[in-house]
């Protein structure tokens, strides 16, 4: 029942909505439609709306082998990501282009980089296309050898790959030097790789970041992750991420389980399952997660990434711990939720931004650089697949 509705409403949904979007005049895919589902076909293209789309319908066609249509979407977008987000000239993935493919921020974040990689390696499993997977190596080396100090990786930098300021992944009234946010990114998108080409390179660095989340992103005292710091790790601020938590939790098991490497498995799993239980505990409240929670004080809206996030990451925790009944009844609770609040039931529409602690909608765009499928999409991947193995 529960895997079925989720099919259902991917199928149904999510899939239909996104192909719409296909641009077949500039390439790539349109990046706004407002609240009011007007739809601005000359708004920028942001690369991670970009690279998030490729990942999505390779992972649906990955999926649903048998439908053409998604492979070929999946193509539309590779397309895209080829010939426009990357720079031929100083390398890399820019940060957006204009509708009709130029440059608009020429900006070079980690986090860019890190989403093309993640998507070109899903699209080369789903196509067997060798360029993908040269060009998502290509983006690891740019990684290891221009956004790396001796401490970690570094955020955000200009067209040449010289250090700017870190304005786009900071908040909170910071300027974060590192990112708890972009590190987890730069592990999900080396597991992707690590998985489809047993690269040993990769497989390095996936322990060097595991390292890193263990010994300078957890905070054992207070059982969370820490989010915003300097260039040596020191925190900047009092902040609990009760989505981004969620989500690493089971991101780093996948990892773990994707390395096969029984001595991090043994470290880092027991930090998995602290911080899944104490989401739980703290976060989950009247069928939903909150958002977060600086000095203490807990921002109530509910956004549609965080419950997306929870759903698996809850279903995760289930699966390593089966007689805990009460992870599997917490998904499938926030997916009734997410169905009543969260999708919207408009014709032509998708999931809303966020609800507010009523479940009102707040007036945000339904799809933007940031709103795309890739939280909810992987959402319906991971359930239909955990639940089919279950099975």
């Amino acid at each position: 029942m529960f895997a079925d509705e989720i099919k259902e409403h991917l199928t149904e949904k999510l899939i239909p909505f996104w192909m719409n979007l296909r641009d077949d005049r500039y390439g790539g895919y349109y990046g706004w439609l407002g609240y009011d589902l007007a739809l601005d076909r000359k708004a920028v293209k942001g690369c991670i709306l970009n690279s998030r789309i490729l990942w999505f319908f390779s992972n649906a066609s990955l999926l649903f082998p048998e439908r053409e249509d998604l492979l070929d979407c999946a193509h539309h977008a590779y397309l895209f990501l080829r010939d426009h987000c990357v720079d031929r000239e100083n390398g890399g993935i820019f940060w957006s282009l204009t509708y009709d493919g130029q440059p608009e921020d020429t900006t070079k974040h980690t986090y860019n980089q890190a989403f093309a990689i993640y998507a070109l390696s899903s699209y080369y499993d789903a196509s067997g296309d060798g360029e993908a997977l040269a060009l998502a190596r290509e983006l690891f080396h740019l990684i290891e050898t221009k956004c790396r100090d001796e401490y970690g990786y570094l955020e955000a930098f200009n067209v040449w790959f010289e250090p700017e300021g870190n304005e786009k992944l900071s908040e909170n009234g910071v300027l974060a030097e590192k990112t708890m946010n972009t590190l987890l990114h730069v592990f999900e998108a080396y597991t992707e790789l690590y998985r489809v080409s047993h690269d040993h390179e990769v497989a390095d660095c996936l322990r060097y970041i595991l390292d890193l989340f263990a010994d300078k992103v957890y905070n054992p005292k207070l059982g969370r992750q820490e989010v915003f710091f300097d260039r040596t790790w020191h925190f900047l601020i009092d902040l609990y991420s009760y989505g981004h938590d969620i989500e690493t939790a089971w991101l780093i098991d996948r990892g773990l389980e994707v390395l096969g490497d029984p001595a991090y498995t043994e470290k880092l799993s027991p930090v998995t399952k602290t911080i899944t239980k104490n989401i739980y505990n703290r976060a989950y409240e009247n069928h939903s997660l909150a958002n977060e929670a600086e000095n203490g004080v807990v921002d109530t809206t509910r956004v549609w990434w965080v419950q997306a996030e929870a759903v698996v990451g809850f279903l995760n925790e289930y699966q390593k711990s089966p007689g805990r009944l009460e992870y599997l009844t917490a998904s499938m609770d926030i997916w009734c939720y997410i169905k009543k609040y969260l999708v919207d039931p408009r014709e032509g529409s998708e999931w809303f931004w966020s609800v507010d602690k009523d479940g009102r909608p707040q007036e945000k765009p339904i799809v933007e650089p940031w709103k795309c499928p890739y939280h909810n999409g992987r959402m319906c991947f991971e359930v239909i697949r955990r639940m089919k193995d279950a099975s």
